[in-house]
């Protein structure tokens, strides 16, 4: 299985399409769920074979032992590389002990097959030179044509000089039809030597034939079944059924991880398969976790096989955190010196209500003084004249603080809004680019309207805070224009209602409909409707309901 997945590993792409990505990604998000399980799934699986282990010790004979042995095999054949190969090597021994040549030669060809698997050509061609083939029976036979086919079908596939090549395949071929000719037509072995024979020759219908044939003899969610799926993606693939491709990919996926498998080809496919598509993040998850079962396996080959992709996954994953990181930097300092120009404009407010209270106190001593100077008008008109030039002077200082008060929360509020405009604008940016598949990180962080609604909120929230601090009593004063029955409440303490909000922008000399929609983000029509229906709810004439709402907080 994993021989032929490097074969294919070039040829075959899968690029998701809309549709096909709706299809598989509940299947596999079935994947991530089984992934999330594996430790469960392997110390369960481990605890089987420690299980087997005590009956092996209290086997009363050699015959039992060979059984335990074999099971063991079976359990550590693509759990533990190293492993497998030590219990059928006991296998063997025992067999040989009780003279049962057919049982130590059947073992040795699964030996083979095992060492091929993984690499150990040499070891496996040795070992299938020690058969004597006369002495097998037909079980025995089928697993050592199996080998002999398998192990010159690697040798071919991984020699680099041309002539030996040939001669590997055609060996490989030879014995692929004694195969042919001793095992049962309906073999597993032998259908997949023929679903493969036929999708090399572009026979697709009949690879697809061959496949269901196994599909109906494995257990579904077995090993067997893995390898099965994992040869009906690579149909599929080839006649460019993406959707179906990545069904069977994902269900291998899936099934190797239930059943513990360490050996396994499906998942760091996969894995090159979401690195191809720009799904980095859940392609290293995806690869990392392949790494880890090859390492546990414990064979150099699957290292080896891993290794360009992971390289390649990891290369790709670091860059794109490195670009993400600097992406947070420019918005974190961006932020930064909002909060900066915030709280300077905080600082601002605060001193120019400072100034402004100064005024009053002075308006308020200069009226006492005019006071005095009126009881003595008749007696000191040039003191008159002096207090009353003193007067002007205050008012226009007055008038001066209140027009700066006014234009700097307006030109506050603008920034603020604008900055959020700029915040949003900057999301759609990055998710445009992360949907040409660039930053797929950024993408997911940014797709919703989290960001804009609560840069919105604080933003409304201060506003609130500063306006109530200048104008603390603008609520009641406000609705005592209106009728009792169109009073407004709001809903939460120093937090204003929509429709209070607006006079409150009327009342800041911000009058014009479209200015106060694209501060409060509202369309211009309902802005005019809120005003229209406050102004009907208003106790004195409606047409003079706002310049009397302008008027609030003078006196004070």
């Amino acid at each position: 299985m994993n021989r032929l997945a490097c074969l294919f590993f070039a040829t075959l792409l899968w690029v998701a399409a809309a549709a096909d990505e709706r299809k598989t990604m509940p299947h596999m998000a079935q994947l991530d769920s089984v992934l999330m399980a594996s430790p469960e799934i392997v110390a369960a699986y481990e605890q089987k074979i420690e299980d087997l282990k005590a009956q092996l010790a209290k086997a009363p004979d050699n015959q039992a032992k060979y059984v335990f042995n074999y099971n063991l095999y079976e359990h550590y054949r693509a759990f533990v590389n190293d492993s497998a190969i030590y219990y059928l090597q006991q296998c063997i021994a025992i067999a040989d002990a009780m003279g049962d040549k057919a049982q130590a030669g059947s073992c040795r060809a699964r030996l083979a097959f095992q060492c091929s698997s993984t690499g150990m050509f040499h070891e496996a061609l040795d070992l299938l030179g020690q058969i004597e083939m006369s002495q097998l029976d037909l079980q025995g036979r089928v697993a050592a044509y199996e080998a002999y086919r398998h192990v010159y079908g690697e040798l071919a596939f991984y020699t680099r000089l041309p002539d030996l090549q040939q001669k590997y395949y055609a060996k490989s071929g030879e014995y692929e039809s004694l195969l042919f000719e001793t095992a049962p037509a309906d073999n597993d072995a032998v259908l997949q030597c023929r679903e493969m024979k036929a999708l090399n020759e572009g026979d697709l219908k009949g690879a697809l034939h061959y496949n269901d044939q196994r599909m109906r003899a494995a257990e579904k969610g077995s090993h067997q079944y893995a390898i099965v799926s994992f040869y009906r993606y690579l149909d599929f693939s080839r006649a460019e059924q993406r959707d179906s491709a990545g069904y069977w990919l994902i269900e291998s996926a899936i099934s190797d991880v239930k059943n513990a498998v360490m050996d396994q080809g499906s998942m760091w496919e996969l894995a090159n398969r979401l690195q191809e598509e720009g799904n980095v993040k859940q392609s290293y998850r995806y690869i990392s976790f392949a790494s880890d079962c090859a390492n546990r396996f414990g064979t150099r080959v699957r290292n080896w096989q891993i290794a360009p992709i992971l390289s390649s996954i990891d290369k790709t994953y670091q860059m794109q955190t490195r670009h993400s990181n600097q992406q947070l930097r420019w918005l974190l300092a961006g932020i930064s010196a909002l909060a900066l120009l915030v709280l300077l404009s905080l600082l601002f407010v605060s001193r120019q209500r400072k100034q402004l209270a100064v005024a009053h106190d002075q308006l308020n001593q200069s009226n006492q003084k005019l006071s005095k100077v009126n009881q003595q008008l008749y007696d000191s008109n040039e003191q008159l004249s002096e207090l009353n030039s003193q007067l002007s002077t205050l008012n226009a200082h007055l008038t001066e603080s209140n027009r700066v008060k006014e234009e700097y929360v307006g030109r506050f509020l603008q920034l603020c809004s604008l900055y959020i405009d700029k915040m949003d604008r900057m999301r759609k940016t990055v998710n445009k680019k992360i949907k040409s598949r660039d930053y797929e990180e950024l993408y997911n962080l940014t797709r919703s309207q989290e960001m804009k609604d609560k840069e919105l909120g604080e933003l409304y929230e201060n506003f609130d805070s500063a306006f109530l601090h200048l104008f603390p009593n603008f609520v009641d004063d406000f609705n005592a224009l209106l009728k009792p029955e169109e009073r407004i409440v709001p809903t939460e303490k120093d937090r204003l209602n929509t429709g209070i909000r607006i006079f409150a922008l009327i009342r800041l000399g911000i009058d014009d409909s479209s200015k106060i929609a694209e501060f409060l983000h509202y369309s211009v029509n309902t802005i005019y409707n809120y005003r229209a229906r406050i102004k009907n709810g208003a106790i004195s004439d409606r047409e003079n309901f706002e310049r009397h709402v302008k008027e609030i907080g003078l006196a004070s």
